[in-house]
């Protein structure tokens, strides 16, 4: 992408980056058995260590209308949040796990998603998440780039 204004400022290089860093999310892909979801990770550091961890394979837990499975990345608190939408993902820092939300939690209140205990949010899915109440819970999860 080409940025007017500032072609021949001495840091158009690093402004550069700069501008695509802020826009950029990372687009990764979600194969649970035959259903295969597209999907982004955001630019938080959570999201960063988990890019740099993929692909990641697993089978996973379900708790209600989330899927979660623990990954070797290890991240604290970062804007945790203590509910969620359809189609998050998170990483839940005190089991160390990559989370899909696709609907209620038995934590959930009225019409929230709530996890159980705040998550970091690290991106979505793009596609309609609420397909893995259809997959097998004996299913293998991959998550991998799609760059």
């Amino acid at each position: 992408m080409r940025y007017r204004g500032f072609e021949s400022h001495p840091l158009r290089h690093y402004l550069a980056a700069t501008i695509e860093g802020l826009q950029m999310s990372h687009p990764i892909r979600i194969k649970l058995g035959d259903v295969e979801l597209k999907a982004e990770l955001n630019n938080t550091r959570t999201a960063e260590k988990i890019l740099g961890a993929l692909p990641l394979k697993s089978r996973f837990n379900s708790w209600g209308d989330e899927i979660y499975f623990q990954i070797g990345v290890d991240s604290g608190p970062e804007d945790p949040q203590e509910t969620v939408s359809v189609g998050d993902l998170a990483f839940w820092p005190p089991g160390k796990a990559f989370c899909i939300f696709y609907g209620q939690t038995p934590a959930s209140e009225g019409d929230e998603i709530r996890p159980a205990s705040p998550v970091n949010t690290i991106g979505r899915v793009l596609d309609d998440a609420t397909v893995i109440k259809e997959v097998p819970r004996d299913t293998e999860i991959v998550v991998e780039s799609a760059s």
